[in-house]
């Protein structure tokens, strides 16, 4: 056995032989910090676990890691569980995981805070995202559960509060692996076919494990795309999932969604009682009026003696007539006045005035000369007379 020479592919499947039979290799539980971790398009996980001196080559196949409830991060403290095997072609051993869960809280209370946060930071939470409920809803569809008492009670309580809505319910399952597709399927197919103005989605209450489709990816978009309002109404009070987050209203309980998505026939009929009594104090009020106008115009002179009035209205003109005609006589009266003390004083400054009485005007063309150095000798120039002009010429400069 000694001198036998071994192939490495050889030795490799006779160490996975060995480590496959080992009983205490075959289910383990191994405490460790994460690192180096990966997941695959496959669906596959790698990844380390180490403490203060060792490291341990880890991987989840997709078959295992399908039922993890959180998303594993580097330096998060895991409990793994699994077996301990060889991967012949690397020759290296390594933990095959089969479920695993965060140290000291919970996977479910993990996987929660970690989506939410995820969906928080892409805006599906978002208050401007949020459509406003339908005050009157013509169509209710219930994304439920068939049967149990959270149906039963929604639609006793829509019925009693709002029976012109007409309700439907999308059955679906609210627990366990298929509950969410369904109901994230159901969501899509009301608004792909417009079956309501409204969707209701919830459950009674129960344990975390029991609510936990409400709180998977797929519904949570599947609501924040829908078109129509929905109303998340999951589990009771203190129950918080995130489809609460995500939707356009949260109800405490599916009965307070009821409540929430319609209003209540008897405030409807004792607002209409209210508006009709106002409408018609107010009409008789307005025919109230209406008779005493009507009859303050009857007993109008317009309307008794329309000729008389007809007549005043005419000495009326004609007495405005005369103050008009008198107004624009005196007007230009005035202006004539005006116009000519102007003529006046306009004639006493003109310069045909100073050649009457005797005075000459010399000009140069039709420049007036006022110096005589303004011509030389032997020029000529025009002498502006009263009745005429003469031709002169310097002799003399």
């Amino acid at each position: 056995m000694d001198n036998y020479i071994y192939t490495v592919t050889a030795l490799n499947a006779y160490i996975k032989d060995l480590l496959d039979n080992d009983a205490g290799l075959a289910a383990v539980t191994v405490r460790g910090e994460v690192s180096n971790y990966k997941a695959y398009p496959s669906g596959h996980h790698y990844f380390s676990l180490k403490d203060e001196t060792g490291t341990l080559r880890c991987v989840m196949f997709k078959s295992s890691a399908i039922h993890l409830r959180f998303r594993p991060q580097n330096g998060m403290t895991v409990t793994a569980m699994g077996r301990v095997s060889v991967f012949p072609r690397d020759g290296a051993y390594q933990l095959y995981v089969s479920a695993m869960m965060p140290e000291g809280v919970g996977d479910l209370h993990l996987a929660f805070e970690q989506l939410k946060a995820r969906l928080q930071a892409e805006g599906l939470f978002d208050p401007r995202h949020k459509k406003p409920i339908p005050a009157y809803p013509r169509k209710i569809a219930l994304v439920t559960s068939p049967v149990g008492a959270a149906v039963r009670d929604m639609l006793r309580i829509l019925e009693a509060r709002w029976p012109l809505a007409r309700v439907c319910v999308l059955p679906v399952r609210v627990q366990g692996a298929e509950a969410a597709g369904e109901i994230a399927r159901a969501l899509d197919y009301a608004n792909a076919h417009a079956v309501a103005d409204l969707i209701i989605t919830g459950r009674g209450g129960g344990s975390m494990e029991d609510l936990w489709c409400f709180n998977d990816e797929r519904v949570a978009r599947a609501i924040y795309r829908s078109g129509i309002p929905v109303i998340s109404a999951v589990g009771h009070e203190p129950d918080v999932t995130i489809a609460d987050y995500v939707a356009d209203l949260r109800a405490a309980t599916p009965s307070n969604a009821a409540e929430l998505a319609v209003p209540d026939q008897n405030d409807v009929y004792g607002y209409l009682h209210q508006v009709s009594a106002r409408l018609g104090q107010r009409t008789r009020q307005e025919l109230s009026l209406a008779r005493t106008r009507l009859r303050q115009l009857a007993q109008s002179r317009a309307l008794r003696d329309p000729a008389g009035l007809i007549g005043d209205r005419r000495q009326l003109l004609d007495r405005q007539s005369e103050r008009l005609t008198a107004a624009l006589r005196g007007s230009l009266a005035g202006d004539r006045e005006r116009f000519a003390a102007a003529a006046a004083k306009l004639d006493a400054l003109s310069p045909l005035k100073v050649l009457s009485r005797g005075y000459a005007i010399p000009q140069k063309g039709e420049r007036v000369l006022t110096t005589a150095r303004a011509l030389r000798k032997e020029e000529t120039f025009t002498l502006r007379l009263r009745d005429g002009s003469v031709p002169c010429r310097v002799e003399k400069g």
